[in-house]
């Protein structure tokens, strides 16, 4: 049986896949994020998943058998992807753009079958509704400094998540990985989902 590798840093998804029963290695892809521009939200978070999967499963120093996931989020406003804030003043500025609004989470995920190099890649998208929230909470909630380090400014299953007043998808999806999607895509690259559940 293939061994699961998380090509991605993200704690928020390592713990989602932990709690599903699996228990990923995690080998960080390092791809520079900025060398894909001018495509859509969705379009740009599954070309760097893509991208991410590719740098990792490409690796001599991977198990034998593997099967590489790659995962890369962005929220969608207005038609523009927005992915971790620069700062605290551009977290500040986007959530008083985002709040009483809603915005499409995309995730795109990539899975890699390093044995018969076969792959298998699609994207997530899912609404994600926000608060009212006032100045003070924003500028409490940039503080905290939570929103610098995800895609969107803001969690679904931490501090954030008092600021979603609800979605429409996956919930998972939000958190960076949609479970039902990687075990859509684990069974066609052959494998059965519950045989990476740990034992």
């Amino acid at each position: 049986m293939p061994v699961l590798v998380l090509a991605s840093a993200s704690p928020a998804r390592l713990a989602t896949l932990r709690a599903a029963g699996l228990d990923p290695t995690v080998i960080v892809s390092g791809v520079d994020e900025s060398q894909v521009v001018d495509v859509p939200p969705a379009e740009l978070a599954l070309r760097l998943a893509e991208l991410k999967c590719g740098a990792v499963a490409d690796r001599d120093d991977l198990p034998p058998e593997a099967l590489v996931l790659g995962c890369d989020s962005v929220l969608e406003l207005d038609g523009e992807a927005l992915g971790k804030p620069s700062d605290a003043d551009d977290a500040l500025a986007r959530w008083q753009a985002m709040r009483g609004r809603s915005g499409v989470l995309h995730t795109g995920h990539c899975l890699r079958d390093t044995t018969g190099r076969r792959q298998s890649a699609a994207t997530a998208s899912t609404t994600v509704h926000f608060a009212e929230v006032d100045d003070d909470e924003i500028a409490a909630y940039v503080a905290t400094g939570e929103p610098l380090h995800v895609a969107g400014a803001f969690t679904v299953d931490s501090l954030g998540g008092a600021f979603v007043t609800h979605i429409e998808g996956d919930h998972h999806n939000v958190v960076g990985v949609s479970l039902p999607l990687v075990r859509t895509m684990v069974r066609e690259l052959g494998h059965r989902w519950t045989d990476l559940w740990l034992r």
